[in-house]
């Protein structure tokens, strides 16, 4: 990797181009992981509540939002809305700084792309408990919003904690799709790196070893997750296994 300590044009290295790929993109997954799981949650929900309006939007977003292409649905915010908005709003999004006029419409794209994929996880986790939870809690005399907050939400997401570890992966290389608007983030910091050195192999390396690393953090720390809140039983002179139900 003797590429990333050598000097780049503006007198830099290219390892300052790849950190500063790297601050973009963890800043993209984290921002977008935000709105994933907030969209996610409250369409999951939607997705099985009682009421038929709530649940036709919410089936409606899901089929937009995970039908379209992401790379579509990037290009759709970063260039078809500006045009729709009101004409100063519109030029406004368009005079917008670097990196900031490709940084939010990506955040929008791989948030709520992703909010729907978690929302039927969030969905399939819910339907997946047994109907007297709910129905003990209505008994209780718990509200609707409580019901799902306390009881229904907390044990879907214990339920489907590993395909949602899963999703958080997915999002980090969808993340790479912010390139393609103008967002310098790591994979076209190593695209740049290329063009400027022609050493491919040395600037896709350096980058996807990158990933490779950030993939394992997020891993190891979703298991650290996994544990700290998986349901036990504990038993007399035995070690904790895991509860049946």
């Amino acid at each position: 990797m003797q590429l990333l300590f050598e000097t780049t044009i503006d007198g830099g290295r290219y390892i300052d181009w790849l950190l500063s790929g790297l601050r973009w993109t963890m800043f993209l997954w984290f921002g977008g992981a935000v709105i994933a799981t907030t969209f996610g949650i409250v369409i999951g929900c939607g997705r099985t509540a009682r009421s038929a309006t709530f649940r036709f939007l919410s089936r409606a977003y899901v089929q937009v939002f995970r039908n379209v292409p992401l790379l579509v649905q990037a290009f759709l915010w970063y260039f078809v809305l500006p045009e729709l908005l009101p004409t100063q709003i519109g030029t406004a999004i368009k005079q917008m700084p670097p990196p900031w006029a490709s940084l939010l419409p990506a955040l929008v794209a791989v948030g709520l792309y992703t909010g729907a994929r978690v929302a039927e996880q969030i969905r399939s986790g819910i339907q997946s408990l047994p109907s007297g939870q709910r129905e003990a809690a209505f008994a209780l005399g718990l509200s609707g919003f409580t019901t799902y907050s306390c009881v229904l939400v907390p044990q879907a997401l214990r339920t489907m904690a590993p395909s949602l570890t899963s999703e958080a992966l997915a999002l980090l290389k969808n993340t790479s799709v912010a390139m393609t608007i103008g967002l310098l983030e790591l994979t076209a910091q190593a695209q740049q790196m290329n063009e400027f050195t022609f050493r491919t192999f040395e600037s896709f390396s350096a980058v996807t070893l990158t990933y490779f690393a950030l993939s394992l953090v997020i891993y190891w720390c979703a298991e650290l997750i996994i544990r700290r809140f998986a349901t036990t039983r504990k038993h007399p002179g035995l070690r904790n296994t895991p509860e049946r139900t």
